[in-house]
């Protein structure tokens, strides 16, 4: 705990600012048709990506995939992006996905959980061996009062909503992270599965509307310190820090 202490204190935060990444989680299944066995009936996918597929290893460090028990090593662990795990298998489950950020952006995981998906809803019949099921959820992950070297990394990256800082505003030179990349590229524009994913096309109007509500909660929180001084009243709580999630 006192490490944390100071490690709270070293770190310079903007205050009623918020970065919001939009992220897409879920799975792809496919059925194994004549190959299918027993116990080995469908191919399937768990993944976490950008909403517009750009990289998110600007943000997020690693990825750990609960499975199920029943399966070697059910702790998965994918430390650069592509964020994602293939496995064979005949059943349905809950995946529990893990979130871990780099040590700028925020100390605390955030959990999600996922439903494995294999069979359509509408059966009817001979299963397809060439159209995969799919099943995917869209989040925005928000994180109020960012660090200001986090928030100068991220300025302009294309996952990342941020909003406009006044003029004259200066930030610090950012400091680098470690590189995650050493594989090659980490957006997920050329997936191989690219053409199964979700039409997410929307998330440039919800991105939009993200950056104009952080604007609008921004000149709120100011408008009521405003009042507060003027009625002599202490000003608002900040909003916690880490993450929220929407």
């Amino acid at each position: 705990m006192i490490a944390r202490s100071r490690y709270s204190i070293a770190i310079k935060r903007l205050k009623d600012v918020e970065i919001c990444v939009p992220i897409v989680y879920g799975t792809m299944a496919f059925h194994l048709g004549r190959k299918a066995s027993e116990s080995q009936s469908h191919r399937w996918t768990v993944y976490v990506r950008g909403a517009t597929n750009e990289d998110i290893g600007v943000v997020i460090k690693r990825v750990v995939f609960q499975l199920h028990p029943s399966f070697n090593n059910p702790t998965r662990v994918v430390e650069s992006p592509p964020f994602e795990l293939q496995e064979c298998g005949w059943g349905e489950f809950e995946i529990a996905i893990s979130l871990f950020f780099h040590s700028d952006v925020c100390d605390k995981p955030l959990d999600l959980y996922h439903h494995l998906k294999l069979y359509p809803e509408a059966e009817s019949g001979p299963k397809s061996t060439k159209k995969p099921v799919v099943m995917e959820s869209y989040n925005e992950i928000v994180f109020p009062e960012p660090a200001e070297g986090f928030f100068a990394r991220v300025l302009n990256h294309p996952a990342v909503v941020v909003p406009r800082l006044p003029a004259g505003f200066v930030l610090p030179t950012p400091v680098p992270i470690d590189s995650v990349h050493g594989k090659g590229r980490g957006d997920t524009k050329n997936h191989p599965l690219s053409h199964w994913f979700m039409n997410f096309s929307e998330a440039d109007e919800l991105l939009k509307i993200a950056s104009a509500r952080q604007q609008v909660q921004a000149h709120i929180i100011k408008l009521r310190r405003e009042l507060n001084m003027m009625n002599g009243l202490p000003p608002p709580p900040n909003p916690a820090s880490g993450h929220d999630y929407a």
